[in-house]
């Protein structure tokens, strides 16, 4: 049995790589199961080992992973705390947020061997929570859209505003009506604890 440390890998490139693409199924799917899209423009796929629903449409998917790829600097050098999935009415107000909490531990001390197969049920269990919290949520009004909002450390707020990953995809600071929620009550779905990353 091989035990990785920080030094045999980029630590926070691999934590990046699996954050994004947890990040990229859970927007997918809860688009889908809130019904932010038709069901028409999701198409089911396997990920984690359990069904999952992915939108087909292009610019969709274009623009959840314009989002991802920038979001992913900032996870690989461990400024963000939160990525957020907002969903908002026809006027912009929030209804809904999905807050994915990230946190790298200190130390790493994995097998190589465990690693992926203790990642994926972890995950597997984060998506399937998402996929039936509809159950517990209340309906939301017809037209809503949805945004990403990602909270950083403050020192990567500052050096965002320099570095634009992706060209004509900008970081905003986002308006307050998108952030605060009226009345808002907490409903939490699952906390993901692994040697590499913590999910709430």
């Amino acid at each position: 049995m091989t035990t990785l440390t920080r030094q045999d890998l980029n630590f926070g490139q691999v934590v990046a790589d699996i954050l994004c693409e947890f990040l990229e199924v859970a927007i997918h799917l809860i688009l889908y199961v809130r019904e932010v899209y038709p069901s028409g423009i999701f198409q089911k796929r396997k990920k984690y080992n359990v069904p999952v629903q992915m939108s087909c449409h292009p610019e969709l998917n274009q623009y959840i992973q314009d989002t991802l790829h920038c979001v992913k600097p900032l996870i690989e050098k461990n400024e963000a705390e939160k990525v957020v999935v907002v969903i908002m009415d026809k006027e912009h107000h929030p209804v809904e947020r999905f807050v994915f909490e990230i946190s790298q531990p200190p130390l790493l001390s994995i097998s190589s061997e465990t690693l992926l197969s203790h990642l994926e049920q972890l995950l597997r269990a984060v998506i399937l929570k998402i996929s039936v919290c509809d159950a517990v949520l209340d309906n939301n009004p017809p037209g809503c859209t949805f945004t990403v909002l990602v909270y950083t450390r403050e020192a990567a707020t500052r050096n965002m505003e320099k570095v634009q990953v992706i060209k004509d995809f900008p970081w905003i600071v986002a308006d307050e009506q998108e952030v605060l929620m009226q009345e808002p009550r907490l409903i939490p779905l699952k906390t993901m604890t692994s040697d590499i990353v913590k999910v709430q």
